[in-house]
């Protein structure tokens, strides 16, 4: 379970991005934060393994403040959340099998990490990720001559890799073509599923959140204004949550900048 107490984060340069933040996500959902750019989508995604620090209250994951962890037990901390980028953040010039192989790193020091001494139960770990995300052929190429859409998997099974109970991701597929974005969101649902791991997804697009996430937290201006159920979201609530009708598809089309 991930829980925020009475959580804030202001920014040096004075932007108050949340304000005291209640939240309790239970093991096993799949979430999709949703709202306007700078709303706070991305720092609240951000706090949970500590990216950034808050600035008040506390975060506990599974009954450990990690709000407060710092050094080794912050790393052990990490083991447990898989982060996915909307750039993927692979090593481009490196193989798919090293680049997965890399979710294992957290597991060693780094001397056997530095000169790859890895054991081979890491090994085999990395490749049954690789074969979950259904791109074993692809193992011994360069990261950089697969489409986005795979290198974006890749990504996903390093994350599987950690061996993970929660899995963030921050805009997953908004630099991916539509059809390419629903393979990928179908792969998030199916380890939420089938492997049991917590998502929880930055949305840039409300129709794939209410599509795939069984709850949606709409956050406005630093604040939670809608939490529950995607099946239970209304036009009326949307406005909330954006100020405006979603009626056209502009903001579903606009590019995020969020904080």
């Amino acid at each position: 379970m991930i829980k925020f107490l009475n959580v804030g984060k202001t920014y040096p340069n004075g932007v108050e991005a949340l304000k005291n933040i209640n939240l309790e996500i239970q093991d096993g959902e799949f979430v999709a934060i949703i709202g306007l750019s700078g709303a706070g989508k991305s720092t609240l995604l951000r706090l949970i393994n500590k990216m950034i620090e808050s600035t008040s209250g506390q975060i506990f994951i599974n009954d450990l403040e990690v709000s407060s962890l710092t050094g080794t037990k912050l790393r052990m901390a990490r083991r447990n959340i898989g982060m996915i980028f909307q750039s993927f953040n692979l090593v481009k010039r490196t193989s798919v099998y090293n680049n997965v192989l890399a979710g294992r790193v957290a597991y060693h020091s780094t001397f056997k990490t530095i000169f790859g001494l890895f054991p081979k139960e890491d090994k085999l770990i990395a490749l049954e990720a690789i074969e979950t995300m259904g791109i074993l052929d692809k193992a011994f190429i360069r990261a950089d001559q697969l489409s986005g859409g795979q290198q974006q998997r890749v990504a996903l099974a390093r994350a599987l890799a950690q061996k993970p109970q929660i899995i963030l991701a921050d805009e997953p597929v908004a630099s991916l073509d539509p059809i390419t974005t629903v393979v990928v969101m179908n792969d998030f649902k199916r380890i939420n599923q089938q492997l049991g791991i917590t998502v929880i997804a930055n949305m840039h697009h409300v129709d794939l959140a209410l599509k795939y996430a069984t709850r949606i937290i709409g956050i406005k201006a630093g604040e939670i204004v809608y939490d529950g159920p995607s099946k239970n979201i209304t036009d009326e609530k949307l406005v909330q949550i954006y100020g405006r009708s979603l009626k056209s598809d502009e903001l579903l089309g606009e590019v995020d900048e969020d904080i």
